[in-house]
């Protein structure tokens, strides 16, 4: 079984790739990726939330169905392991039927109904899943024979196809690889997909191998190098210096015009965006009090941040839902840039002479900057933002421990209003909570209005209610949305995907088996 190894942690030199001689590669195509992350966690389709994480997790697994290669639509979604499915006319019932001899990795044999099972229980599992909420509806999952899977779900589920996607938890894992690894599959993953993985050095990079055996044929690439490194200007240079084929990007206008204008590499900007929102801890002084989420809000010019980072990458958000997802309703309107009125609003909380927040913030480049606006925004109005800067794992560990007062976040998740709802808004997702997922608000005034429209089977009222609750969390002002982020990426021209790249789900370009190096 290929496992994580530990390796000492090599020279900056080292970790640029830039001692790579070449001959003993020359005769292989290996991609080399590089992506701002100091370590991967984990390789747990079920448990991988951050950004570095995602993207391999389409290169190793397969769902039920899938997006098309190079996009994010849902109404694309077309067969991936699934062969084909019949639902009951309520749509509580849905029958798959498995294409037969799709090997996983490795000696772990072929999928069979039982790998499908395993894997969706496991999804809805708390204990195993950080995507479990979202399978809350999944009733019984059920192996008719070795090729037929049936759900039975409580009530009708919105986007329910999306769910069995290969994205979170729909990703399907081997059954036997799981069990005999426990704890620790999330070092030794083994799925479907036209990449396996191989071996993780420690802070350096992960390795991802050729599947030959892959059911839709074996990829032209032979490897992947996941290079692991954190600073913008040290990938930057390795790029330059043609260590890297592939880079995950800086997400400001500035940095994109500058790189078009360089000959022989592209610029990759899709979606789906990470919308990112302000999230302000309701259950911390002094954010427990209305008056001040409502000075907040008025002291942020989203205009100006907007400004910042681009129109192109970073176009403005107008609701807590966000844009292009399916419900998503702005007849509530943003937040007014009024800073004499969120000094008003403090005199009236009692604070007269201003109020201190705490933040606990990421170092990357994709949220310091921003919020170093956001902190000098609010001290027009008499906002201190107290921030903590810390390493972006260090980040999550603090935020999902609830120890910022203001939490800033991106997060793409399948485009429809109930599953944003769902994880930051209801207050099941509260961070503390068994069932935790990404409230960061404590926010829990639109319970009734998302649990409403999960089981609604009419698509009006349904969107009614989705409308409902935006219109509430605005009014508590449980977070400041601000904008969608999307992706951006830069690569060799040389570097052919094998498909026109429009979106992503997994935040990062699929390599799949008709992705080649032109060279």
């Amino acid at each position: 079984m290929k496992e994580i190894t530990n390796t000492s942690v090599l020279s900056a030199t080292l970790l640029l790739g830039l001692a790579w001689t070449g001959p003993a590669l020359a005769q292989d195509k290996v991609l080399r990726i590089g992506i701002n992350s100091p370590e991967i966690k984990t390789l747990d389709p079920h448990r991988a939330s951050a950004t570095a994480e995602k993207g391999p997790m389409s290169w190793v697994f397969n769902g039920l169905v899938r997006f098309p290669a190079g996009s994010a639509d849902p109404d694309a979604l077309e067969p991936d392991l699934a062969e084909s499915w019949t639902s009951s006319e309520d749509g509580t019932e849905w029958t798959f039927t498995l294409k037969q001899g799709v090997p996983f990795h490795g000696d772990w044999g072929t999928l069979t109904a039982a790998d499908v099972v395993y894997s969706l229980e496991r999804a809805k599992d708390p204990e195993r899943s950080s995507f479990a909420a979202a399978y809350k509806a999944f009733e019984a999952i059920e192996a008719l024979d070795e090729h037929t899977v049936r759900i039975v779900l409580a009530h009708p589920v919105p986007g329910f196809l999306g769910l069995v996607s290969n994205y979170h938890g729909g990703q399907i894992i081997s059954k036997e690889a799981a069990e005999a690894s426990g704890d620790d599959f999330g070092k030794a993953p083994v799925g479907t997909g036209p990449f396996e993985f191989e071996r993780y050095d420690t802070q350096q990079k992960v390795v991802f191998v050729a599947n030959e055996d892959y059911f839709r044929g074996a990829p032209k690439i032979d490897q992947i190098d996941y290079r692991l490194i954190q600073a913008d200007a040290s990938r930057e240079l390795a790029f330059a210096s043609g260590e890297l084929d592939l880079i995950y990007g800086k997400r400001e206008q500035r940095w994109i015009d500058r790189w078009q204008r360089e000959n022989d590499v592209e610029v990759d900007v899709f979606w789906p965006a990470e919308f990112r929102t302000l999230h302000l801890n309701t259950s911390m002084a002094p954010l427990d009090d209305k008056r001040v989420r409502q000075a907040v809000a008025h002291a942020i010019n989203v205009d100006e941040i907007v400004g910042f980072v681009g129109a192109d990458v970073g176009p403005r958000g107008c609701s807590v839902v966000p844009s292009g997802y399916q419900g998503e309703d702005c007849s509530a309107g943003a937040y007014v840039y009024d800073p004499e009125a969120a000094k008003q609003l403090l005199a009236e909380a009692g604070y007269p002479d201003g109020v201190t927040i705490s933040s606990v913030v990421s170092s990357n480049n994709a949220q310091l900057p921003i919020m170093e606006v956001i902190q000098a925004q609010l001290s027009k109005s008499g906002i201190t933002l107290e921030m903590q800067v810390v390493d972006h794992p260090t980040y999550h560990e603090m935020i999902r421990d609830d120890l910022s007062g203001a939490t800033f976040y991106g997060a793409a998740r399948f485009p429809i209003a109930d599953s944003y709802l769902t994880q930051f808004y209801h207050s099941d997702a509260i961070v503390g909570k068994p069932t935790a997922i990404t409230n960061f608000s404590h926010c829990d005034v639109a319970d009734a209005a998302i649990d409403v429209a999960k089981i609604e089977g009419d698509p009006k009222a349904q969107k009614s209610r989705w409308a409902e609750a935006q219109r509430l969390i605005h009014e508590e002002v449980c977070s400041v949305p601000l904008f969608n982020l999307r992706q951006v990426w830069l690569r060799r021209a040389d570097v052919d995907y094998g498909y026109v790249l429009d979106g992503e789900m997994n935040l990062a370009p699929r390599i799949t088996e008709m992705t080649d190096l032109n060279r």
